[in-house]
């Protein structure tokens, strides 16, 4: 690695750490040398991929993590305080969706159900991160969001995930303003169609082909594709970057244009 992708003797916490692509960020920012604090409620896949990591010779640990809980949330955070005395980076990763539903199917318990995982633990996470980088002396912070190209571009059936994600977007731009007085940068990943458990539905569905056609380079991403994007965001090479929403979509965001 060369240096400015350095993680070495940085501590990093994923939240949504279990699956998909918290699970895959775990593993990159482990190897580019972090410290990496897995956060989920599926403890027994935490502790898999936590095995893993370590057996690859990564530094890794697994702690329970409810992101619609502030109790969890905020004890999740104070621990890491607790055992390693900082925490420079964390990644809001956990979401969810409520399935190929329109507006006018969803219910009141869809709708929360997204929007508490996806976007309000977004930033209760954030705020008590703040409050601790503060509280501790730290100087700075950094705080990564994974959103979604469906922030802008969307298809029927995404509501209330476009939702969240097109909140989380602007939140990170809101909240980069007002946390630069911390020191804290705040920047978000936006990926495009990548095959997740979230996204399995409607990549794997007799659509794919069809829809793959208004992608540019004619492909769904792979996880490794995210790779550089976020040891970007998560190390000091985007020392000067905040309140950026950085895509990585195969181009179908101006395909679409």
């Amino acid at each position: 690695m060369s240096e400015p992708f350095d993680l070495s003797g940085k501590v990093i916490a994923i939240s949504g750490a279990s699956s998909g692509f918290g699970r895959h960020f775990g593993g990159v920012l482990a190897q580019a040398g972090a410290t990496v604090v897995l956060g989920a409620r599926r403890k027994d896949k935490l502790a898999e991929r936590v095995s893993e990591i370590q057996a690859q010779g990564g530094k890794a640990m697994a702690m329970p993590l409810d992101v619609r809980e502030k109790s969890s949330i905020t004890g999740f955070i104070d621990t890491i305080y607790s055992e390693f005395g900082q925490l420079d980076v964390i990644v809001n990763n956990a979401g969810v969706e409520a399935g190929a539903k329109t507006y006018t199917m969803i219910d009141e318990q869809d709708w929360d159900y997204v929007l508490d995982t996806n976007l309000k633990s977004a930033w209760i996470i954030s705020k008590y991160y703040t409050e601790q980088v503060v509280a501790h002396n730290q100087g700075s912070g950094n705080i990564i969001m994974i959103s979604s190209i469906t922030d802008t571009r969307t298809i029927k059936g995404q509501f209330p995930y476009a939702v969240s994600k097109g909140a989380l977007s602007r939140m990170t731009q809101v909240m980069a303003l007002e946390a630069a007085r911390y020191n804290i940068r705040v920047n978000a990943l936006a990926p495009g169609y990548i095959l997740t458990d979230v996204s399995r539905i409607l990549l794997e569905s007799d659509l794919a082909p069809e829809f793959v056609k208004g992608i540019p380079m004619r492909r769904f991403g792979e996880f490794d594709d995210l790779d550089g994007p976020i040891l970007l965001l998560a190390s000091n090479a985007s020392k000067y970057m905040t309140g950026s929403i950085l895509t990585v979509d195969g181009g179908h965001v101006c395909g679409s244009l």
